[in-house]
């Protein structure tokens, strides 16, 4: 909003720069709102990655006032000396105009105040000129201003389209070397990783998550099942870091990480590393920079706690001590898997570290790598994630896991929506961490369900390998960690196996994901729309692309157990069609095709087919800039 006293004309010009290209500025001239005279807007379309700024500044258009009076005086039949002053004070406002512009538009302007002040001519033909097309042309793209007013400058951060739409998949390396003759788990190296990669790009995944794959510390590992007692051959948890900076030596080398992310690339696959914050007891830090962690008063360093759970192998970084060091090293770190090829980081409770850094090391990487995209593993209060997210993080871990009832899902998926302009949740299924009680009864139709709902509520998902073998068993009741947990020990799987005996979801995912990219409506966060349905375990809700009209309808079951029935009731300015109109659904899952209206009744059999994922006719042209703005702001209204 720009606004003045008095009547005068006010106008405003946007003005752009990149911080590539700081020196250039693209300036406009913003269109003033024909009904709220006080808004201005404007639009720039920014050419490349990285941070950008933008800043609105607001003037007084004095040839715009001047222009309003006149016509109106000579409408009102005014003669050449009634409009004397007029006349004079346009001749300057033109002149001054004019000087300040070269070539020929300088010299249009100049005409324009001689002409005003042509005493010879008629009232009409001295303001012929000042009020012709051509010259108010000039003038909209070099506007004379006065009275200039700077807003403040605003900065926008522009990411690659991965950092919107991405299906990740996590796995740990050192999983992946099978098992010998004896039955008994062998370390994975990154050379069995690159061979575990073609599943996964089969998949569909855009993105394969690595949990740390550093050296891991010696002191106080872990044993199974997070005990304190680990044999001699125990592996350990892969986030008690022994150093940031190097490769566990039994996945291999660099080098050989290194050629595993090439080979990640061919498959069309980015790799993602964890950034997780922390040392072991024996890491070099605890010995060079003891100021990086928090001392006790018997002296020994404070090992990370969440209570009830406790993490002696860990000591968190503490970042009051020695912050200037510890910024550094952290940015060393992260350049030395970036110079590797990693341009993903998946970062470990990013909610217990200083806000300004993430800010500042966000920042520091963008400036030379903008596309790298960092996600938040941020399972905390909304005004904390929302914090970190407009402080940089590109995507946000979120509370998906635990929404599982109608209510609670509607309400997670319209606060998300409604917040789509700084933070972008990516809605992992499950996490190593994250074995929810609903997987661990709610049967195989569960994961179906959990699945759909990720993969269409957000463009962003996440899955654990595991999930597409249904894995569920916790290690005791009440408790969401897995039981023989990866996190503490090697646990190789045989996924081909699973998919001959078809007990795998491995092809559904893949189903999935192949839906996800052939439909750009799901490819967008704040184009959710919820249609109702008179059953509270049956969920409808549409996404439209306003560009393509293209148009996804999800209805789906969220009862594992049971067959649910409803009356789908549609919105039909939310899927661009015409009241009452019948109109094609074609079911992405069955394969099959119905005709549907306004009411429509479904079933749906948990043991047959959780959802119904429907694309429905194209949008006409002349219905998708509806689309644009029918999404669900206007189910919250």
């Amino acid at each position: 909003m720009v606004w003045r006293e008095g009547h005068d004309a006010i106008a405003a010009t946007l003005n752009v720069w990149s911080s590539r290209d700081p020196q250039t500025v693209a300036t406009s001239t913003m269109t003033v709102d024909k009904d709220i005279p006080d808004r201005v807007h404007g639009i720039f379309t920014p050419g490349t990655e990285g941070t950008w700024y933008f800043r609105v500044d607001a003037w007084s258009d004095p040839i715009a006032t001047w222009r309003n009076a006149i016509e109106k005086k000579i409408a009102a039949g005014q003669d050449a000396e009634e409009l004397a002053n007029d006349l004079a004070h346009a001749s300057n406002l033109y002149a001054r105009a004019g000087l300040a512009l070269d070539g020929a538009e300088g010299r249009s302007l100049l005409r324009a105040g001689v002409a005003l002040d042509d005493r010879t001519a008629s009232v009409t033909e001295r303001v012929a000129l000042a009020l012709s097309d051509d010259v108010a042309e000039i003038l909209r793209h070099n506007p004379f201003r006065e009275m200039l007013t700077e807003g403040p400058t605003q900065q926008v951060l522009v990411e690659r389209p991965q950092a919107l739409f991405n299906s990740w998949y996590e796995l740990f390396p050192r999983s992946t070397g099978g098992r010998d003759d004896n039955g008994k788990p062998m370390h994975g190296t990154f050379a069995t990783t690159e061979k575990a990669l073609e599943r996964v790009a089969a998949m569909g995944f855009d993105t394969v998550y690595f949990p740390p794959i550093h050296p891991i510390g010696e002191v106080h590992r872990k044993g199974k099942n997070n005990t304190l007692t680990p044999g001699a051959d125990d592996v350990g948890s892969p986030w008690a870091i022994q150093d940031h900076t190097a490769t566990h030596p039994e996945l291999g080398s660099m080098e050989d990480f290194k050629k595993l992310v090439v080979r990640a690339h061919e498959l069309s696959l980015e790799v993602a590393l964890d950034l997780a914050l922390q040392a072991s007891p024996d890491h070099p830090w605890a010995k060079s920079h003891p100021e990086f962690f928090t001392v006790l008063a018997d002296g020994t360093i404070a090992y990370a706690e969440n209570p009830p759970k406790k993490y002696q192998d860990i000591y968190p970084i503490n970042f009051d001590n020695a912050p200037e060091k510890v910024y550094e090293e952290i940015y060393r770190v992260v350049m030395v898997w970036v110079d590797a090829g990693v341009s993903t980081f998946r970062v470990d409770n990013p909610h217990t570290k200083p806000t300004n850094f993430w800010a500042w090391l966000i920042s520091k990487v963008h400036a030379t790598h903008p596309g790298v995209i960092f996600l938040a593993e941020a399972f905390t209060r909304q005004a904390r994630l929302y914090g970190l997210a407009k402080h940089g993080f590109s995507q946000s871990y979120t509370y998906f896991t635990w929404k599982t009832t109608k209510e609670e899902l509607t309400e997670f998926a319209t606060e998300h929506a409604l917040q789509a302009d700084f933070c972008r949740p990516n809605l992992f299924v499950n996490t190593p961490d994250i074995l929810h009680e609903s997987l661990q009864t709610g049967g195989r139709a569960m994961f179906a369900i959990r699945a759909v709902l990720a993969s269409t509520l957000s463009p962003l998902w996440g899955v654990y390998s595991g999930y597409e073998l249904y894995e569920h068993m916790p290690v005791k009741p009440g408790s969401e960690e897995y039981l023989d947990s990866e996190k503490y020990e090697l646990r190789p799987r045989d996924f081909q196996a699973a998919v001959n005996s078809g007990d795998s979801l491995e092809g559904f995912i893949r189903h999935l994901n192949t839906i996800r990219r052939d439909n750009p409506a799901l490819q967008q966060l704040r184009n959710l729309y919820f249609h109702e349905a008179d059953n509270p375990n049956v969920m409808a809700y549409s996404k439209a692309d306003a560009t393509t009209g293209n148009i996804v309808l999800v209805v789906i079951n969220l009862d594992p157990r049971n067959a649910q029935e409803a009356t789908v009731t549609i919105d039909y300015n939310a899927i661009g069609r015409k009241p009452g109109e019948s109109y094609a659904v074609h079911d992405q899952i069955s394969g099959n095709t119905y005709e549907w209206s306004e009411r429509n009744f479904v079933r749906l059999e948990p043991l047959r087919d959780v959802a119904h994922i429907f694309v429905l006719p194209t949008a006409p042209r002349e219905r998708r800039e509806a689309l644009a703005y029918r999404h669900v702001t206007d189910y919250r209204a």
